[in-house]
């Protein structure tokens, strides 16, 4: 049995949700796959694979950490900075490790993904996502408007103008401050 997930947001797409791996918890980093909630590392990424259901397809072990850890850079860099043509190059090299195969299925055309070594999976996994999201709706890819928070979220909302990764959390934070601040004036 897996242990529970510790972290603040999950359910975002693969490659968010792998950045979401990195949070802070009363201004002190945690990190899924250093330790976090008394957890191993290897036991955080099998906490992490179970959240995102790639459990079944990939093991959790050393090396898929390894590469895991690859690609949460390169993709922080590409979100931080989409311009940055290293950042691209790292999201590329992490992409080498695997490919979608066309197939004919009994039910029409398929896909099916391989990988040159299983433990890349992961991996290429988040880096592929990442991909669709910048080629569906890349201007909806955002970090938490606030300033103590390091969450990254795929805006779903109808108008597009969510700024906080939780409502509950960072937003009503933001909110109490506001008013705080209103009545501290008066």
């Amino acid at each position: 049995m897996t242990a529970a997930d510790p972290r603040p947001l999950t359910g975002e797409p693969v490659s968010l949700d792998l950045l979401n791996t990195r949070w802070v918890t009363d201004g002190e980093p945690q990190d899924l796959f250093a330790g976090a909630a008394g957890l191993t590392r290897v036991q955080g990424l099998a906490v992490w694979l179970e959240s995102t259901g790639l459990a079944e397809r990939f093991r959790a072990d050393a090396a898929t950490l390894v590469h895991l850890l690859t690609a949460r850079e390169a993709l922080a860099r590409a979100v931080a900075d989409p311009a940055d043509e290293s950042a691209r190059a790292l999201v590329d090299a992490v992409l080498e490790h695997g490919r979608i195969r066309a197939t004919l299925t009994a039910g029409g055309p398929g896909e099916r993904t391989e990988f040159d070594d299983p433990t890349w999976g992961p991996a290429w996994t988040a880096a592929r996502d990442y991909l669709e999201l910048l080629a569906g709706t890349p201007g909806r890819i955002r970090s938490c408007a606030s300033e103590t928070c390091v969450l990254h979220f795929h805006d779903t909302s109808r108008n597009g103008t969510r700024r906080w990764c939780s409502m509950a959390a960072c937003g009503n934070r933001a909110k109490a401050s506001r008013h705080y601040a209103r009545t501290r004036e008066r």
